[in-house]
């Protein structure tokens, strides 16, 4: 019997993080370029059809590029320059 299996565009942690990017950049931040987290997780996994883990490894990933910034209680995330300049 044939397993098939449907590619995960988001299975790559650094496309995920660049998907991510766009979308923090597309939200309008609140005090002090906050975003709130849910306002990025929310559209990654209903409309691009991410899942948790894949989320989980975009924001690792783009902390660790220094595209974003992650505040320690998880709750938002800051657009960095190097995050913005991938828009260019």
């Amino acid at each position: 019997m044939a397993k098939f299996a449907t590619e995960r565009p988001y299975a790559d942690p650094e496309a995920a993080a660049r998907r991510l990017v766009q979308l923090a950049a597309s939200i309008e931040p609140v005090q002090d370029g906050r975003i709130h987290i849910e306002k990025v997780n929310a559209p990654f996994m209903s409309t691009l059809g991410g899942n948790g883990s894949e989320f989980g490894a975009a924001i690792k990933y783009a902390v660790q590029q220094g595209w974003l910034e992650l505040h320690e209680s998880g709750t938002y995330v800051r657009l960095l320059t190097p995050g913005k300049n991938l828009l260019n």
